[in-house]
């Protein structure tokens, strides 16, 4: 699932929400609204791929390898 995933991802790199956000141009809620099950739009879909280097497939479950597609 998308929120369990970018919460593994920010956690395993030791990242604070808002970190993440600033990051991937997002308010820090909006952000932790994505760690909350909310759907993302399809921009912050993609910064958050590119930022944590792995394919939109793998983040939205259709693979199961992080670096499909990219």
């Amino acid at each position: 699932m998308f929120s369990e995933k970018i919460r593994a991802l920010r956690k395993e790199r030791y990242l604070t929400q808002a970190e993440v956000a600033a990051e991937v141009g997002l308010s820090a809620r909006g952000y932790q609204d994505l760690e909350l099950g909310a759907k993302p739009r399809y921009d912050a879909l993609l910064h958050i791929a590119d930022f944590y280097d792995v394919s939109v497939d793998w983040l939205m479950d259709r693979t199961d390898d992080p670096h499909a597609h990219r």
